[in-house]
């Protein structure tokens, strides 16, 4: 009788050995990518259009390395991105790092605070033309500006605009 009361124990006992077994299983080899998060965090805006963050992703995470171009004898390569929205013009220094890009998107979608500025300082007028341009230095973060040509009836007028909604 004794040992039919040790019976379960000893089941338990066996089946927590058999987890343990199952719980070691190996994992495949995982290879982290390191992106430049200090570019993508001086460029990053809420609102920005997706168009805009997809192609600034690939530009982070572009691997100089591993291009056909790549020689350890120069110190910069230059490499364009586009899209049918705009382009970007990277400086990558001969370890891969990003040193700064120059960026233009024609006719994106306009964060709110620009939008509002405009409403607000040119009621009667429409927005006909928009230019976004980005210029990134590693150093200094990222400058963004908002070229706008409005339009009322037959006059047009061009403004500039911050990602604040500033007028500049």
């Amino acid at each position: 009788m004794k040992m039919y009361n040790r019976m379960p124990l000893l089941c338990a006992f066996v089946l927590g050995l058999g987890m343990q077994a199952m719980a070691q299983e190996v994992l495949p080899e995982i290879t982290v990518k390191a992106v430049r998060y200090k570019y993508l965090s001086a460029v990053d805006q809420k609102e920005l259009a997706q168009p805009v963050k997809l192609l600034q992703k690939q530009a982070a995470e572009y691997d100089v390395k591993q291009s056909d171009y790549y020689e350890d004898d120069y110190d910069t390569y230059f490499i364009s991105f586009f899209i049918p929205q705009g382009e970007i013009l990277a400086a990558y220094d001969k370890d891969g790092k990003l040193l700064r890009t120059a960026e233009k998107y024609k006719n994106v979608a306009l964060p709110k605070a620009v939008t509002k500025a405009v409403i607000d300082r040119f009621p009667q007028w429409n927005i006909a033309e928009d230019a976004y341009m980005v210029n990134y230095y590693e150093e200094s973060g990222a400058k963004k500006i908002y070229k706008l040509t409005l339009q009322n009836g037959d006059k047009r007028l061009k403004v500039k605009l911050n990602e604040k909604g500033e007028f500049i």
